[in-house]
């Protein structure tokens, strides 16, 4: 069962109680930010934009910095004035700088993500730190427990800390195996009131999909520990045979100095539940510069700075040529749907690929309810047909791209713990181009004219799923 259907399950067979707080959550909204809208082209802005630049060797200076952003950004169309007041304001509204000197390596769909996971653990030789939703007790997730109970045997540190609604159908005898091998694990906001330590807010969930490697290496994305993910989709295969067809998602693979940040972000979620920090291990270890790759790693918490949310809506915003999201659950606010619309309209384009095939009915006819906006709006929306899509990327002006665990909703934005990494570099951007354009070759654009004439009870389910979308 994947995360949309578990949480879907539990808001629909909770209590009175549950729904209780959820009215109060409800109360919650995301901030209005209009002002991410100045114009990059301005003279002044575009002289005065200095985005902070980091490296394994610490803070980059003024020339160093504007030596890098030279060479990385020469052949962005969107101009590097333009491309250094963009990234000067993303750092502004997130928080967070540009990290230099990593390599970046896309990763696409269960088999190749597990097994590059699985390499890594293997390697292994002080710690492992996995932050996941789902960690199911399948013949996948059994392999997965296997090997890092085998790890802590051997002296390596293994933490892991996963969500109690995305784990909700796993039995506890599964983490009861692991910990009795001295694996230390955190259940992330118990349903059971009884079990916390602090508020009860079953709305919360910890969406992210870390695993950190000795300090050293790290991955994120959109994939669970699940055999959901045992087959690969279609993706860039000459076949069209739908038998055994997996699920189609992306992760990414990271070296270089970014890994320390999403390795604070790991420690952060395990001090903010549990005050006793995991066993005393090299968690910071003398990275060095593994890559060409600027990235910024972005973290969201619920309640607190919408580091992703802003930094979608800023891209959005600003793009001049082109806006290729992959979005497994679309169900977006008043003003990410704006600003679609508004690029649209400037001459952007705007291709969105959302999910013809689902596991989470509720989500897939919420975001169908969209369809008549963005189609009139100037969107341009595709269906991929072939796989159940689970990836949450996009790619902007061919130099802007982000690859995480944030689905462009509600619940990713509010109230979800989030992770994303966005990289801006041609390069990379390419490789994103190129796989929006193979998951293009197996999805079905859908028009306006044709949307009209879809049967009037898919209208009427598309009306009831929108009424919950602020759950979903």
């Amino acid at each position: 069962m994947n995360a949309k259907r578990k949480v879907t399950r539990v808001l629909a067979t909770g209590t009175a109680s549950i729904a209780t707080v959820l009215m109060f959550n409800a109360c919650s909204t995301l901030p209005e930010i209009n002002y991410l809208d100045p114009a990059l082209d301005h003279p002044q802005k575009t002289a005065d934009a200095k985005p902070t630049i980091n490296n394994a060797k610490g803070e980059l200076s003024t020339s160093k910095a504007q030596a890098l952003m030279r060479q990385r950004w020469k052949n962005s169309g969107t101009g590097l004035a333009n491309m250094q007041a963009l990234a000067a304001l993303e750092e502004a509204v997130t928080g967070s700088p540009l990290i230099a000197g990593n390599q970046v390596t896309l990763l696409f769909d269960g088999p190749q993500t597990m097994a590059a996971m699985m390499a890594a653990i293997r390697q292994a030789k002080d710690h492992i730190n996995l932050e996941t939703y789902i960690f199911d007790q399948d013949e996948l997730g059994l392999e997965f427990a296997k090997l890092l109970i085998e790890k802590q045997q051997a002296g390596v540190q293994v933490n892991i800390i996963y969500d109690s609604v995305g784990t909700i159908g796993t039995p506890q005898k599964f983490f009861d195996d692991m910990k009795a091998a001295g694996i230390q694990l955190l259940a992330f906001n118990p349903i059971n009131p009884t079990k916390l330590q602090g508020p009860w807010s079953p709305n919360r969930r910890d969406h992210r999909k870390i695993l950190i490697v000795d300090g050293e290496v790290a991955f994120t994305g959109g994939v669970n520990i699940s055999a959901t993910y045992a087959n690969s989709s279609l993706f860039r295969s000459k076949s069209r045979n739908p038998d055994k067809v997996g699920w189609r998602d992306t992760h990414i693979q990271v070296t270089g100095p970014a890994v320390a940040a999403l390795q604070w972000i790991f420690l952060d979620t395990w001090l903010s539940v549990d005050d006793k920090s995991p066993a005393d291990k090299l968690y910071f270890p003398a990275l060095k510069n593994q890559g060409n790759k600027m990235v910024r790693v972005l973290a969201s918490e619920p309640d607190s700075n919408p580091a992703i949310y802003k930094a979608y809506l800023l891209a959005i915003q600003e793009a001049r040529d082109t806006i290729h999201i992959t979005s497994a659950y679309f169900v977006p606010d008043a003003q990410i749907l704006k600003a679609l619309i508004a690029a649209a309209k400037r001459g952007v384009d705007v291709k969105i690929i959302m999910p013809g095939v689902t596991d989470s009915g509720l989500v897939f006819h919420a975001g169908q309810s969209f369809y008549n906006e963005m189609l009139a709006g100037g969107i341009k929306v595709y269906q991929l047909n072939t796989s159940v899509l689970h990836a949450k990327t996009a790619v902007i002006d061919q130099v802007w791209s982000t690859v995480g665990s944030t689905n462009i909703d509600t619940r990713s934005f509010l109230h979800n713990k989030e992770v994303n990494i966005v990289v801006i570099d041609t390069e990379f951007a390419v490789a994103m181009e190129n796989a929006f354009k193979e998951d293009l070759r197996l999805s079905t654009e859908i028009t306006l004219e044709t949307w009209q004439q879809r049967p009037q009870m898919n209208k009427l389910k598309e009306w009831l799923a929108r009424r919950f979308e602020y759950w979903l």
